[in-house]
C-alpha cells in the first residue's frame, strides 16, 4: 500500500490541452508542442513550426506541464512566416560570423517584408560579400542544425559575450532588468541572445530566401551611437511566393517616382534641400493638376480650405503635446525678440486655433477643414 501511495505521489499529473476550436486533448503528463501536433494528426505535425501557449508564441519543443490553451503555428500562417524570417536573420548572422569572424553581431528582427540584421564591421559589405553570405546561409540550412533554447544567468551571459568579443550583446544584457529571464539560442557553434520563438532546426527555413541590400544604421537607432551595417533580406514559405515578390519589386522599380521624375524631367532631388523637391515646369503643371482634382473632391465632401502659418509659437506646441513628445523631430527657431518658434510638423494644431478663434454653434458641426500646408520634420532620411 505504501508503494502504491508513493507511486501516486510521484506520478505526473494529467494535462488537459484546450485547442483553438474548443476541443480538448488529455495527456497522462507533460507533453511537448511537437508531441501535441503529432497527436492531432500527421499533416499538422509536418506543418507545425511553433505553438502558441496561453496566448504567447513558443518553440515547438516547449513542454506543456499544466492545463492550458494551445494552438499550433503552421509554416504557412502569418505568425509562421514571421518566425521563418526571424530565423533567416539568425542564420544570416551565423553565416557572417563564419565568413568574417571579426564582425560583431547586434540584433536582427523580422520585418513586414523580410528581415535584417545589424553588424559592426570596419570594412563595408560589398555585393560580392552578400553573394557569399547567401551561399553560406544555404549551406547552414542544408546542415539542418538543431536550434535549442537555453536560459542563462545574467552575469554568466554578460561574461560569455564579453569573452567572445560581442560587446554590443554584453552591453544590452547589462541593461536588462534584474530578475528578467535571459534566453539564448544555440544553432551549431553560433549562440545568440533572443526571446524567440525559433524553428526546431535550420533546415526548416528552406531555400526560399534572398539577401537584398546593405544600408547604414545606428546602434539602438540613436545617431549619437556607433554606425552599423544593416543587411536586408527576404524569406517566404515557398519559392513561388519569393519569385512573385521579386517580380513585384522589379515592377515597382520601373515605376519608382525618382526614376520617373528624372526620365520625364518632372523634378529632381538635391543635397541643397534634403527631403524636398525641385519641381520642373512639366512636373509643377502635373502637381497643380492633381491638386485641382483634390480640391474638387474635398469641396464635394464638404471640406473648407484654410491656410495656417508655417512658424508657430512654442506655447502652441506645448499645449498640443508636441513639445514634450516630438521636440527632437521639429525645426526650432528663435526670433529677434527671443521668442521660440517651431516650423510646423503637421497642420492640425493650427486648425484648432482657427476653430477656437470665435464662438461656435453646434449647428456648424461637423466642421471639416482641409489645408495644402507645408509640413517639415527633422527626421532621418527614410524615417
Amino acid at each position: 500500500m505504501a508503494e502504491k501511495l508513493s507511486e501516486k505521489l510521484h506520478s505526473p499529473a494529467p494535462i488537459t490541452v484546450t485547442l483553438l476550436d474548443g476541443s480538448h486533448r488529455e495527456f497522462a503528463g507533460p507533453v511537448s508542442g511537437a508531441d501535441l501536433a503529432a497527436a492531432i494528426g500527421p499533416g499538422l505535425a509536418k506543418a507545425a513550426i511553433a505553438i502558441k501557449l496561453d496566448g504567447r508564441a513558443r518553440d515547438l519543443a516547449t513542454v506543456i506541464d499544466h492545463d492550458a490553451k494551445v494552438s499550433i503555428i503552421p509554416r504557412d500562417s502569418a505568425v509562421g512566416l514571421e518566425i521563418l524570417r526571424h530565423d533567416a536573420a539568425h542564420i544570416m548572422a551565423e553565416a557572417v560570423k563564419e565568413l568574417y569572424p571579426d564582425t560583431q553581431v547586434t540584433f536582427g528582427p523580422a520585418t513586414e517584408t523580410g528581415f535584417y540584421y545589424d553588424f559592426a564591421r570596419a570594412e563595408p559589405f560589398t555585393p560580392e560579400d552578400l553573394a557569399k553570405i547567401e551561399a553560406r546561409m544555404r549551406e547552414i540550412v542544408r546542415r539542418d542544425e538543431k536550434i535549442t533554447r537555453e536560459v542563462w544567468d545574467r552575469e554568466a551571459a554578460i561574461a560569455f559575450f564579453d569573452r567572445i568579443g560581442e560587446t554590443y550583446k554584453a552591453e544590452y544584457i547589462g541593461e536588462i532588468t534584474e530578475g528578467e529571464e535571459i534566453s539564448l539560442y544555440r544553432q551549431g557553434d553560433f549562440v545568440d541572445l533572443c526571446v524567440g520563438p525559433h524553428l526546431p532546426s535550420t533546415g526548416y527555413l528552406g531555400q526560399a530566401f534572398k539577401l537584398m541590400n546593405v544600408a547604414g544604421a545606428y546602434w539602438r537607432g540613436d545617431p549619437k551611437n556607433a554606425q552599423l551595417q544593416r543587411i536586408y533580406g527576404t524569406a517566404f514559405g515557398s519559392q513561388k511566393e519569393l519569385d512573385q515578390y521579386l517580380f513585384q519589386l522589379e515592377e515597382a522599380e520601373r515605376r519608382d517616382h525618382r526614376r520617373l521624375g528624372r526620365e520625364l524631367d518632372l523634378f529632381h532631388l538635391g543635397e541643397e534641400a534634403v527631403g524636398s523637391v525641385f519641381w520642373h515646369p512639366k512636373g509643377w503643371t502635373l502637381y497643380r493638376t492633381i491638386e485641382a482634382y483634390m480640391r474638387r473632391r474635398l469641396d464635394a465632401a464638404g471640406y473648407q480650405e484654410v491656410r495656417g502659418p508655417l512658424l508657430l509659437d512654442r506655447s502652441l506646441w506645448e499645449a498640443s503635446g508636441h513639445w514634450e513628445n516630438f521636440r527632437e523631430n521639429m525645426f526650432i527657431a528663435e526670433s529677434r525678440d527671443d521668442r521660440v518658434l517651431a516650423v510646423k510638423p503637421m497642420n492640425c494644431p493650427g486648425h484648432v486655433l482657427i476653430f477656437g478663434n470665435r464662438l461656435r454653434s453646434y449647428r456648424e458641426l461637423p466642421l471639416r477643414l482641409a489645408e495644402f500646408g507645408s509640413c517639415h520634420r527633422n527626421e532621418p532620411s527614410g524615417a
